[in-house]
């Protein structure tokens, strides 16, 4: 099969990391147009990464009678334009993340996407990590049995870019940053059916001199009772942690993305160079990743969703993942405003409704078991409760 012609938007570090990833996996897609404000920027760009054709038209890079999908590696404020070419243009698109400064925002290209029929994905590469897809299917196999809690945790130095920074331009700070990826990261935990219903969060600027927030942590509630935890920031020091955990009622899982990988080196700093993603220091221990772009998911990600799109089929994330990631963020920006429990306003779900986790009942001489665990010395002992009285015992056996 034939590989796909690229128009790759935005030459920043993200439009590296997706034009280094599609020129390496299927090896046979590849970014035939590069598109930048900055006609020095596009050509450097360019050179660096054989790209043939270079433009500083946003419409034009997306019209080129050459290419078929687009990659949107804009800032947040430019996405529902270049999305709305794609559709005018009848291009696939392929954005970042998150899809839109808000749910309301994200509904609009959702409905700009499905109205015209073209194909939409959502570049959510954390969904896609290594580690994740094997813990997600292990979720869905059913070997921790059912998840009552999930925990996603993002932080590092800050972003790259200066727009970034700009909470008009990106619609809020480390929440929509890095809020989103742990989001989705969670949703891929609890079952994309289990609809989120409500949020507590926290949100404050402790570090830098900028409106948006800096730090956040949020609790979603979802409907079969389980509970999402995350935690974001931007003033982490010593590089960046990526990290998930997954309790269920027969077993937990622990991730660690990034950070600690199993690739340590010291160094004394002496010719140093390039050693990971927001990495602070060159000298010292450090913490190098072996093959940056495939364990962030940039390759399976890719991956995906140009299969998906040769098989007419939906991808693993796609533009209404984005949408309801955006309206969660909206829950969590509207709960650290008021100090409460704020709902999810979901007018498009399509998930379906999900039962609430049942409590299992077990016996043992007409008691109700809590707990059973095995002692030192080889015995069996149950923490029993009598429906009758309400007592607790336990029994040694």
């Amino acid at each position: 099969m034939n590989g796909h012609k690229v128009t790759m938007l935005g030459t920043g570090l993200i439009g590296l990391f997706y034009t280094r990833a599609l020129h390496s996996q299927r090896n046979r897609d590849r970014v035939q147009v590069v598109y930048s404000r900055s006609q020095e920027r596009a050509a450097a760009f360019a050179r660096e990464n054989d790209v043939p054709v270079t433009s500083t038209d946003l419409e034009e890079a997306i019209a080129h009678p050459e290419t078929d999908v687009v990659v949107i590696g804009l800032p947040n404020n430019l996405h529902k334009e270049a999305v709305e070419l794609c559709a005018k243009h009848g291009k696939a698109v392929l954005c970042t993340k998150p899809l839109a400064r808000t749910g309301a925002e994200a509904k609009e290209i959702l409905d700009i996407a499905e109205g015209a029929g073209i194909f939409g994905g959502y570049l959510e590469d954390l969904a896609y990590t290594p580690k994740t897809l094997k813990a997600v299917a292990a979720v869905e196999a059913g070997q921790i049995g059912d998840v009552t809690w999930a925990r996603s945790r993002e932080t590092h130095p800050g972003p790259h870019s200066a727009w970034f920074w700009d909470a008009d331009q990106a619609g809020g700070g480390a929440v929509i940053d890095l809020g989103c990826h742990c989001i989705e990261i969670i949703r891929s935990y609890m079952g994309k059916g289990n609809r989120p219903v409500e949020v507590m969060a926290w949100t404050d600027t402790l570090v830098h001199p900028i409106e948006a927030e800096d730090n956040a942590i949020a609790l979603i509630k979802f409907e079969s009772g389980a509970i999402g935890q995350f935690e974001v920031s931007w003033t982490f020091r010593g590089g960046m942690d990526l990290r998930d955990e997954v309790a269920g009622t027969e077993g937990t899982i622990w991730t660690n993305h990034f950070l600690r990988t199993g690739f340590e080196m010291f160094s004394s700093g002496k010719d140093g160079g390039y050693v990971a993603e927001k990495s602070e220091s060159a000298s010292g221990w450090l913490f190098p990743v072996g093959d940056e772009v495939h364990e962030l998911g940039y390759t399976d990600m890719f991956t995906d969703m140009f299969d998906s799109l040769d098989e007419s089929r939906v991808p693993r994330e796609s533009f209404y993942d984005g949408y309801v990631v955006n309206v969660v963020m909206d829950a969590v920006y509207a709960s650290a405003k008021s100090g409460r429990w704020e709902s999810v306003q979901l007018d498009d779900w399509r998930g379906g409704t999900t039962e609430r986790l049942a409590r299992k009942r077990r016996e043992h001489e007409g008691k109700t078991v809590i707990k059973e665990e095995q002692m030192p010395d080889g015995r069996r002992k149950l923490i029993l409760k009598d429906e009758s009285t309400g007592a607790f015992s336990d029994v040694v056996t």
